[in-house]
């Protein structure tokens, strides 16, 4: 397997912000300056005249051209960064913050920090990236775009630990072709090692991109090998490499900056003399020029990392209590739901023991334990699988998850291993037909645990409670008849031994060993590198199913589903398929929450090394299970609070001071939030009850957005609706967490024979065509409406600056003072500037608007050359606006001819109806309907309110014979992203005009913003549909978009009653 690598915008959104820092700094090809070769002290006579000559090699070193812009220039740039992002703009290039923990606030960094910073370089940057997002790709990425535009390319990433520095190498390896093909070159690079000194010569003289990996251990401890870089060395010619680096004015590149803040690394970073130092991190703890933040909210509401669902486990009842009880989870089945519950027996020789038994209604526990008294009064009366709860007639409730009475260390670990593996098999059926690895890992505190060298089988305590576990829920797996015989087969050839492995240091008897901790400074971080070389080497190993041709070796890494690893070891994982995460260890604080789940949080990939991210079912594939020694509720709380602390830099107001003067990225270009139209925002929240009189924004914003059924801005600013939505959820909201699922409330919802109905059969093969679109491009086309367009709608407003004259108030206080209130302006007025303000930057106009547009340079210039005269001049006037102006008016028309000339043509290939399982152990039925009767499931899962309704009312129409939700796995592909259609009807014949109905129901048509994407992608749908009819496939059916119930009915010929 290879990890296939794609451009994605958010990631280009990221590079984005920082290259455009530097806009209008010209492109130089790296310096030459004349290589320090130090001094040769030959060893003995006996040392060959070729080492002699080799070392005279190269005597040019190549370095990164110096920034040419002034300090106003590059702060003007990185305030516009800000601006179109709505983030805090700076106001100076050292206005630095501090997150202050104990006090949970954000306040103004030290004097003495700052300082510091200024003396390693001029200029600092913030990226802040949620773990999982891929901030590694992006910061390489970036070394690319810099090197494109600027002609940098000499780089240093500096990391905090032996575990981040060997996953960015690893980052490098498997990334390197994806840049090669990107850019046309490969960047060079390698990890900085004391005693392989020689590749520094490469650095500093190669004129390609070189990049260097250094932990700062490496620079920054006391130990001799650490100090090396500092002195001058016999085996390096007599020079200090520090210096042979620092001649190089690298660019830093720090990731996890908040564990290298101290004040010996800030003086160690300087000996580098980097140009400019950039920072990336999901929890900065001080901020310095913030460019760019996709934060957890942002991630989970992207849908960019995994889901989060969490098995806790709540222990009730008091200690001594004799009946012991463990609700696993509810089952739906054919007839009643089931509950499996663990409970103890007495065997015919009289040992009690713990098992596992599925119980109906009415079955009593003093006979299923075959006559313990303590289970005496313990009846099965009720088992709801909507709130998975078992109720016994004695008054004792359980939900799932809960374990009643005595509940020891051993057997709360022995029910998180269980719980783990009862997660791992039911993703790994979900996805084994669409060829995804499934990964479970175990964290545990000490090797003894899994591996006993003084037990005759080398097994310790874990590892044979896993392989006792295993084996009783393969053995189970294996008697359902209805199992994918596939996945059957795959079962049966994995051995409970190969399919557990542990990930330790080895020591030198080859024994696994509880990591080592160099310092009570590495903060339980293990600096094992043959631990980390482990984990990584097998990287892409663990990513595979076995194939009948695999060799030994490679079947026992393939083999490999559950794996055992030392809780040091946290950063060095990251492989993309762990499902499942288990935390066998006591709780500390050393390690939060977020960090734990941090690990499982990347997407998914296939066999073919394709990221699982299509947006219709990235979140039914990629749902992280967590099993937690805690209760849910009390996991949840506590990881929703960590969160929230991330969070800090949010606004919390939705007041008009938050709105006025924020930046709308709209099909008209950029426009500026006057203070009018923050008046309006906030009425209109006020007027819905959508914020309360502290301006916080209630529960009833999100229920009406999730429903679809947001009323209609004021008019003036439905233009923008979708970028003044997106400032409302800019706010920090508590509501607005992510949803934490339940991992035991996802159930099996199984297809009814309604699936199986002719009707339903004959309207899934009218409607399953896999097609692709194309578009008939016409640049003569493009160029004629675009020329007519900029020549009838560009308007570029002329750059104006404020003269703002004051004076200091009498009568001055204290309080006066700290509110800003102690001058007042006295004069202003406004004049247009004779020039650009910009007129020391060089543009590359077509460049620019050919990048925006994704044009070529012709087309570009042949549309420029054909607008008129007066038009062009306004360039002069304002160069941004212009170009931004332009490129909008392009992209309209761009967008107006790709819907025009797109067209389907069909495939061959057609959608398999296995896509209406594929997704069931992700059903959730806290959002279930009551049964159902005309559905092919007896449940549906809904999203709003408008879909409960609307199915509810096709249940109880005569009119319907069957009716399907359409899963994620059904979609179209359009130019804007797949578009996945919310219903498919079958009426019966002779009832209504159109028999077969593929519905898409909207809270209110006026919500439906038809210029967006999603008007696009409906646009696209009718056009799928049309040529389905034409092509005899769709005969029959129509597709249309519906509020409800009645203007269904009424579009397919038969209107509802008044």
């Amino acid at each position: 397997m290879k990890i296939k690598f794609k451009s994605q915008a958010y990631q280009t959104a990221a590079v984005e912000a920082v290259v455009d820092c530097f806009v209008g700094q010209p492109k130089i090809n790296p310096l030459n300056y004349r290589l320090d070769k130090g001094v040769q002290k030959p060893q003995n006579t006996q040392q060959s005249s070729l080492d002699l000559e080799t070392l005279s090699d190269n005597e040019e070193g190549f370095r990164n051209p110096d920034i040419k812009l002034d300090e106003s220039e590059l702060l003007r740039n990185i305030q516009q960064v800000q601006s179109r992002q709505n983030l805090p703009v700076s106001q100076s290039l050292t206005e630095f913050t501090l997150k202050n923990d104990k006090k949970k606030i954000i306040e103004p960094a030290k004097a003495a920090y700052i300082k510091q910073a200024r003396a390693i370089a001029p200029v600092h940057l913030d990226v802040e990236m949620e773990t999982g997002t891929g901030k590694t790709y992006c910061y390489i990425k970036t070394m690319f775009e810099m090197n494109q535009k600027y002609g940098w390319s000499k780089f240093i990433i500096v990391v905090p630990s032996i575990a981040i520095r060997e996953g960015v190498t690893k980052s490098l390896q498997i990334t390197a072709d994806h840049f090669t093909d990107s850019y046309g070159q490969k960047a060079r690079f390698f990890t900085y090692n004391s005693k392989q000194l020689h590749e520094l010569e490469s650095f500093s003289s190669d004129a390609g991109i070189n990049v260097m990996v250094i932990n700062i251990q490496a620079f920054n401890a006391t130990g001799k090998d650490n100090r090396r870089i500092y002195e001058e060395l016999d085996d390096f010619q007599s020079r200090r490499p520090i210096d042979v680096i620092s001649k190089n004015r690298p660019i830093l590149f720090l990731d996890e900056p908040q564990k290298m803040e101290g004040g010996k690394t800030l003086e160690s970073l300087a000996q580098f003399k980097p140009l400019m130092v950039i920072r990336y991190s999901a929890t900065h703890k001080t901020n310095h020029l913030k460019i760019h933040r996709l934060d957890a909210l942002d991630a989970y509401n992207q849908k960019l990392v995994k889901k989060i669902a969490v098995r806790g486990i709540t222990v009730k009842g008091q200690g001594g209590t004799a009946s012991y009880l463990y609700l696993e989870n509810i089952e739906i089945s054919k007839q009643a739901p089931k509950a499996w519950v663990e409970m103890e027996m007495k065997q015919a020789s009289g040992k009690v023991v713990k098992k596992r038994k599925k119980l109906g209604k009415g079955d009593n526990l003093f006979e299923q334990s075959n006559g313990l008294d303590q289970y005496k009064g313990y009846v099965v009366s009720d088992i709801n699988a909507n709130t998975d709860t078992l109720e016994f007639t004695n008054g004792v409730t359980l939900t799932a998850g809960d374990a009643y009475g005595d509940v020891d260390e051993a057997v709360r670990r022995r029910i998180q291993i269980r719980e783990t593996i009862k997660a791992h098999l039911e993703k790994e059926e979900q996805l084994f037909n669409q060829g995804i690895k499934v990964l479970s890992l175990f964290f545990i505190d000490e090797v003894a645990k899994y591996r006993d060298y003084d037990a005759s089988d080398t097994k310790g305590e874990y590892a044979t409670i896993f392989e006792e576990e295993y084996t009783e829920q393969i053995a189970y797996k294996l008697d359902q008849l209805e199992l994918n015989p596939e996945y059957h087969a795959y079962l049966k050839a994995i051995q409970v031994e190969a399919t557990h492995q542990g990930y330790f240091s080895i020591d030198k008897k080859g024994k696994m060993v509880n990591s080592i901790k160099s310092s009570v400074s590495e903060k339980k971080e293990s600096t094992d590198v043959d631990a980390y070389d482990l984990i990584l080497r097998d990287k892409e190993a663990l990513l595979s199913l076995p194939k009948p041709n695999d060799g030994e070796e490679a079947l026992a890494k393939k083999s490999l589903r559950f794996i055992f690893s030392h809780s040091a070891l946290r950063e060095g994982w990251d492989n993309p398929n762990v499902f499942t995460m288990c935390m066998l260890k006591n709780s500390d604080n050393t390690i939060s929450r977020r960090q734990e789940v941090g690990r499982g949080l990347r997407i998914s990939v296939n066999q073919n090394g394709e990221r699982q991210d299509q947006p219709t079912t990235v979140h039914d594939i990629n749902v992280l299970t967590v099993v937690a020694s805690e209760s849910y509720q009390d996991f949840v709380t506590n990881l929703q609070v960590e969160i929230a602390d991330t969070l800090a830099a949010r606004p919390r107001k939705a007041d008009e001071a938050y709105f006025a003067k924020k930046v709308l990225a709209t099909d008209n270009g950029m426009i500026e939030v006057t203070d009018e139209m923050a008046a309006m925002i906030s009425f209109y929240l006020v007027g819905n009850q959508f914020k309360d009189y502290q301006h916080q924004i209630t529960p009833k914003y999100h229920e009406a957005k999730l429903a679809g059924e947001l009323p209609l801005l004021p008019e003036p600013l439905q233009p923008y609706a979708d970028e003044v939505f997106k400032l409302i959820d800019g706010i920090f909201d508590v509501n607005q967490m992510p949803d934490f699922g339940d991992g035991r409330k996802p159930k099996i919802n199984p297809l009814n024979d309604n699936f199986d109905k002719k009707e339903f059969k004959e309207l899934w093969n009218r409607i399953n065509k896999k097609a692709v679109y194309k578009v008939d491009f016409d640049s003569k086309e493009l160029i004629k409406n675009a020329v007519h367009a900029i020549n009838k709608e560009l308007k570029v407003t002329e750059l104006t600056y404020r003269v703002e004259a004051g004076e200091m108030n009498s009568g001055l206080t204290d309080g006066t003072l700290r509110d800003g209130k102690g001058f007042a302006i006295k004069e202003s007025f406004d004049d247009i500037t004779s020039g650009s303000v910009h007129s020391k930057v060089e543009y590359d106009l077509l460049g620019k608007i050919g990048e925006a547009t994704v044009l070529t340079r012709k087309t570009v210039a042949d549309i420029l050359t054909g607008i008129e005269d007066y038009q062009f001049d306004k360039f002069k006037k304002n160069p941004e606006q212009f170009i931004a102006e332009v490129s909008r008016l392009i992209k309209e028309q761009k967008a107006s001819i790709i819907i025009n000339k797109l067209s389907y043509d069909e495939t061959d290939q057609t959608f398999d109806s296995d896509i209406f399982t594929a997704s069931q152990s992700k059903q959730d039925f806290t959002k279930a309907t009551s049964p159902l009767k005309r559905h092919i499931y007896d449940y549906v899962i809904t999203d709003s309110k408008v879909e409960k309704d609307f199915a509810e009312k096709l249940d109880v129409s005569d009119e319907v014979v069957v009716y399907a939700k359409l899963p994620g796995g059904f979609f179209i592909p359009t130019p804007v992203g797949d578009y996945n259609p919310d219903w498919a009807i079958s009426f019966k014949e002779g009832s209504v005009k159109h028999v077969y109905f593929i519905a898409e129901t909207k809270g209110s048509m006026s919500s439906l913003d038809l210029r967006g994407i999603e008007g696009r992608k409906i646009d696209c749908a009718k056009k799928f549909f049309k040529k389905l009819e034409e092509a005899g496939a769709g005969d029959k059916v129509k597709y249309d978009v519906v509020t409800d119930f009645d203007q269904l009915m009424t579009a397919v010929g038969k209107p509802t009653a008044p």
